[in-house]
């Protein structure tokens, strides 16, 4: 279990990809599982059911960013302290850790349970779909705390450099999610609210096997019970870098709530052949992503251990190497994107409609892995508060712009995928622009040594 990567020495070119490939898919098959709730849904509940379970993405997506955000920062302390050796420093933070992820947990299960019915009304979710989007989105957040927790452990595991062990954990809880949808809703007649049970479980198991490796460690980041804390000094520098991520996370996810909203105004068709897509064009995404965080920690230890040029490198390598995997990657699912589409729904309406999505969302990558890839270099650094604002302004506020006047004049499907493309384009130039001007890997590592 230890796998802990030497990200400071050596070759980088092999280590990132090492690094990146599981995390990818660990990202790939967390996807599949959660594709699995919407297939099991969509083959034996009808669309609108499937409509139900895919409408609620937005939405949990604005509830558990917060946190996904903050367990970044986790990473960067956690793989900063390692490049200063500083055992002590990553031993408060991971404890650290594991508390504001329960926490969080909890508080996000009771304040989502008495907000649920305004968001999901946000949504302008057909009156056929909103019994069913209300009880999925009710019971997957009670989940939250297992959620967090899965989420901040992996975070702690990747800070080392051990993508493995976190693959190993949602291998066994996904296959395990397989079982229980089709037990649930096929054994035992249950809609959404059998594959939000299944979900619900089987992240309780992820989180549980990462807890047990984690006490089981001897490295710096094993777990003690009786050390779980929060330690305000550790607690302030993860916040540090992780709120600015958070928030641009939950922005990001508001935003995509009004995008929702707009789809849902298209009626129920677009409804699932939209939530069919996402479920195909996140698979690359993840591939992507990947690399962001590969970048993010390599450049997190190497500038804890003062080296900017190597910081550097990694930036460059680990760009080159998105661009061609996501690239492949969208090829593949267009090639078979209608057998692929049909999996969900057959209906040919909703596949044709899906593909349209698709095609605007993959030339949108084009400006997307840039993003990711700044983006995760200078949070390495500790800047998150920089790439956070160029999102939001860049990514949220021109979709958001787009929807409330150009959709409005035009309403129709194509206009709303526009806002992708357009939205990453302007956000890649505007967080290129800043890194060009901030030359991070000089002056922070400089500063770091002084």
């Amino acid at each position: 279990m230890e796998g802990r990567m030497d990200m400071i020495n050596g070759s980088l070119g092999d280590k990132i990809i090492k690094y990146a490939v599981p995390l990818a898919v660990t990202g790939v098959l967390q996807q599949l599982f959660n594709a699995a709730d919407l297939a099991v849904v969509g083959q034996f509940s009808g669309k609108e059911a499937m409509a139900a379970v895919g409408s609620n993405a937005p939405v949990i997506g604005l509830l558990v960013n917060l946190f996904v955000g903050i367990s970044l920062g986790s990473n960067v302390i956690i793989a900063r302290s390692i490049g200063q050796r500083d055992d002590e420093n990553i031993s408060k933070a991971v404890h650290t850790s594991v508390i504001v992820a329960l926490l969080g947990g909890l508080f996000l299960t009771v304040l989502g349970e008495f907000l649920a019915p305004e968001v999901v009304k946000m949504l302008d979710v057909p009156g056929e779909v909103y019994p069913m989007a209300i009880k999925y989105l009710r019971i997957y957040l009670v989940g939250m705390p297992v959620i967090l927790l899965y989420n901040f452990e992996s975070a702690i595991f990747r800070s080392c450099g051990n993508t493995q062990m976190p693959l190993v954990a949602l291998v066994i809880s996904g296959v395990l999610n397989v079982i229980l949808n089709l037990f649930f809703v096929l054994g035992l007649g249950m809609d959404v609210d059998g594959v939000a049970t299944a979900t619900v479980i089987s992240n309780l198991v992820s989180s549980a096997i990462l807890l047990a490796a984690l006490m089981k460690t001897e490295m710096a980041i094993r777990i003690e019970l009786r050390r779980l804390r929060v330690h305000g000094d550790v607690l302030v520098q993860i916040l540090k870098i992780g709120i600015p991520a958070g928030i641009q996370g939950m922005i990001f996810s508001f935003a995509n709530i009004i995008i929702q909203s707009a789809v849902n105004s298209l009626g129920t068709t677009v409804m699932a052949a939209s939530s069919a897509a996402y479920n195909l064009e996140i698979f690359a995404y993840y591939i992507m992503n990947s690399f962001g965080q590969a970048c993010t920690t390599f450049v997190g230890q190497n500038y804890g251990a003062g080296k900017g040029e190597r910081c550097l490198k990694t930036l460059k390598l680990s760009l080159l190497q998105s661009l061609v995997s996501t690239a492949a990657v969208c090829g593949l699912i267009l090639l078979f994107s209608r057998p692929l589409l049909g999996i969900f729904n057959t209906d040919p309406e909703v596949v044709a409609t899906g593909r349209i999505r698709l095609e605007y969302i993959f030339f949108a990558y084009l400006f997307s892995f840039a993003q990711e890839g700044l983006s995760g270099y200078l949070r390495g650094f500790g800047v998150s508060f920089i790439p956070a604002a160029c999102a939001v302004v860049g990514i949220c506020g021109v979709r958001l712009t787009w929807i409330f006047t150009v959709f409005r004049q035009s309403p129709s499907f194509p206009t709303i995928m526009q806002a992708y493309p357009l939205s990453l384009g302007v956000t890649a130039a505007a967080i290129l622009i800043v890194t060009l001007f901030m030359k991070p890997s000089k002056r922070y590592v400089i500063a770091s040594e002084k």
